[in-house]
């Protein structure tokens, strides 16, 4: 026979109340908080997934903090670059209109006007800010002009070549700048008479017809220069004077006198008729910034004298050679412009697949965190029935004694 004393019953019925009383309160704390464990001890194993749940969900969230970035600076330099587009265009319908025959020196001054406006409106395209006030286009300095107007009233680039990437995803970085250098001022430029010595004579119509055989022309990579060479007698030659021994090249027709036109490695030109000795440095690689084509531009038609040959050759050189490199640097900004374009189909693609890791990491989190409201009231129902009888159990009991059958 096991014996119960009084103190027995009181101590078992106490601690079956409280752990009634203690599963009720858990009940009631998951109801009012609406998550199943509110700490450790609740659940150890689903409170370790839900930790590593919720700094899954942060590492998301800051990744798609990134690409919300990410995308504002990648729209934002689209939009300037389209914008340059525009008034490129618009330059060169100036451009080709101002190489009318018939305009007079008032048309091409109004011309000159209105190419400096949209000048001044490229330039403020270029200087571009971002939401915190960060220019651009000048690649790590950031906090100066991409470009500055110098005393003489050219722009010059003021930032430096540096690219800012931003990590979107682990291991997945994406460019969220571009230089200004190299889309408005390393601009391939027309081939043009940079020098010339010695000749009084002038060159007119050049024109690169034939680039295949530029390349062709030359072993290796073509020359940044080449040398158009007059002689005492008129007869016109060309040289690269790059190598050792200087190169001849072969012209068409193979003799060439000042004043006929010819043809030489694809570049056709001629040398103006009675030409005194000298030479013609032609630049064939050079670079030109866009402010430079457009700068030169309006000097051109503001001081060229057309009434002279040679100042009509020169206007004339000085609108072939504009419409090309503004042509070359449309083309610039339009390369880059599908670059950004693919850019930003990496950005949009990493977007959806962080929204979706995170709306499958949330759901997953959700079923080990949050509560069944329909279960958990429908157990707090119950647990409030067991504690209540447990304590009119306990109340009857307690009152049990052999000195109440005396």
């Amino acid at each position: 026979m096991i014996r119960i004393s009084s103190q027995q019953v009181f101590t078992g019925g106490i601690n079956r109340l409280q752990e009634l009383n203690a599963s009720l309160n858990n009940t009631q704390e998951q109801i009012s908080t609406g998550k199943k464990v509110n700490r450790p001890s609740d659940d150890p194993v689903a409170a370790a997934r839900i930790l590593k749940l919720d700094q899954e969900v942060k590492r998301i969230e800051t990744y798609q903090r990134n690409v919300s970035l990410a995308d504002n600076r990648l729209q934002q330099e689209e939009n300037a670059l389209a914008g340059s587009v525009d008034i490129l265009q618009r330059i060169r319908e100036l451009t080709v209109q101002a190489g009318n025959g018939s305009l007079s020196a008032n048309d091409r001054q109004s011309i000159s006007a209105e190419l400096q406006q949209r000048v001044d409106q490229l330039a403020d395209l270029t200087n571009t800010r971002d939401a915190s006030g960060e220019y651009i286009f000048s690649g790590f300095q950031g906090d100066q002009p991409a470009f500055v107007q110098a005393a003489d009233g050219s722009w010059n680039y003021n930032g430096d070549e540096g690219q800012r990437v931003l990590e979107i995803d682990d291991g997945v970085t994406v460019p969220i700048s571009d230089h200004g250098k190299g889309i408005f001022v390393t601009v391939p430029a027309a081939i043009s008479v940079k020098a010339t010595t010695g000749t009084d004579g002038y060159i007119s119509g050049l024109e690169l017809g034939n680039e295949q055989a530029l390349r062709d022309a030359f072993v290796g990579a073509v020359p940044d220069d080449l040398t158009v060479v007059v002689d005492a007698g008129g007869t016109v030659t060309v040289e690269n004077r790059n190598v050792t021994p200087v190169q001849t090249l072969t012209t068409s027709p193979a003799t060439v006198q000042a004043g006929e036109e010819f043809e030489v490695a694809g570049i056709r030109m001629t040398v103006s008729q009675g030409a005194s000795a000298g030479n013609f440095t032609l630049g064939i690689n050079d670079r030109q910034s866009v402010f430079g084509t457009i700068d030169k531009l309006i000097a051109g038609l503001e001081g060229i004298d057309k009434t002279t040959p040679e100042g009509q050759a020169s206007y004339d050189a000085l609108i072939a050679e504009s419409l090309i490199n503004l042509d070359n640097a449309q083309e610039s900004i339009i390369l880059k412009q599908t670059e950004l374009g693919g850019r930003m189909n990496a950005v949009e693609s990493t977007e959806a697949f962080l929204e979706d890791s995170a709306l499958y990491t949330k759901e997953i989190r959700s079923e080990l965190e949050d509560v069944d409201y329909a279960e958990a009231v429908s157990n707090l129902s119950f647990q409030s029935f067991v504690l209540q009888a447990a304590q009119q159990s306990f109340a009857q009991v307690s009152q049990l004694s052999l000195f109440d059958q005396l």
